[in-house]
């Protein structure tokens, strides 16, 4: 495909599903875009590999999103953005692609919380997304008043994906990984992994109505329409049709049956890509 005079789509990538949550938001909050997503579903979870490989995977996936013609990519994956955006916002864009931009999830919902008045803010994540203090670090630069509380939770994007969310064992598995956030009083939680919106109604439920559980896509969505007014350069043009395009790089009959619950509208179309 040639992208020498086409080059105003907006990429987003998630290492699996999970960003579709993101992109269900962009399209009702920001219509009339042309959307790119691409999920690595053929090496998902993320959460699990060594920030090395996170990188390597990610870079693959912008080289790709890239050459499809998008000026702007959104790293809806937590992971990724914890360990690789800032390298690849630091070293690979200046060096391939000075005039794109890579933006992740961390920064937006980080911006959010440090203007709230919270003493106690909770984070559930994958391993690797807390292990990084990504979001203990963007929120204590904007707000180092903010107490955090991390909590590793790396059963729920396999249940998830595996449409186990409404199961019994889901449920205790939550609330075990929940309890000690309700110890220390979180008075809010970030969902720092864009599966876990699709256990929004159980997680709000267990924690209770005085902690404050936003869905992330929304606040994801919201800044982003900030952005794009902000940076007319970037020749992001708005038109009367919204225009969405899949990539997998798996079956895409799974991620059509699965990828459908997520952005919960039906996908006409799914292509599957080979990245590496």
């Amino acid at each position: 495909m040639s992208t020498k005079n086409n080059n105003n789509k907006i990429g987003i990538f998630d290492s699996g599903l999970g960003g579709l949550t993101v992109l269900r938001h962009l399209l009702s909050t920001l219509p009339g875009y042309h959307y790119i997503y691409l999920g690595d579903t053929a090496r998902v979870p993320y959460g699990e590999k060594s920030p090395a490989t996170i990188y390597e995977y990610s870079t693959q996936a912008m080289d790709f999103l890239l050459s499809q013609g998008c000026n702007l990519i959104i790293i809806a994956c937590n992971t990724a953005s914890a360990q690789a955006l800032r390298p690849l916002q630091q070293k690979y864009l200046p060096n391939k692609y000075p005039n794109r931009r890579i933006l992740g999830v961390i920064r937006p919902l980080a911006e959010e919380f440090s203007n709230k008045n919270i003493k106690c803010l909770g984070v559930i994540g994958t391993k690797s997304t807390i292990k990084s203090n990504a979001y203990k670090t963007e929120i204590n630069k904007l707000n180092p008043n903010i107490k955090i509380e991390a909590k590793s939770t790396p059963l729920l994007v396999p249940l998830i994906e595996e449409s186990w969310g409404s199961k019994p064992e889901t449920k205790m598995i939550l609330k075990k990984y929940l309890r000690p956030l309700k110890i220390k009083r979180v008075e809010a939680l970030i969902l720092a992994c864009t599966h876990y919106p699709f256990l929004l109604k159980q997680i709000r439920k267990i924690m209770g109505q005085r902690v404050i559980v936003p869905d992330p896509g929304e606040i994801v969505a919201a800044s982003l329409k900030k952005y794009l007014k902000s940076h007319p350069e970037l020749n992001i043009v708005k038109k009367e049709k919204t225009n969405t395009t899949f990539f997998t790089t798996d079956d895409p009959f799974n991620f059509k049956q699965a990828g459908e619950k997520f952005l919960q509208k039906p996908i006409e179309k799914i292509t599957k890509v080979k990245i590496d």
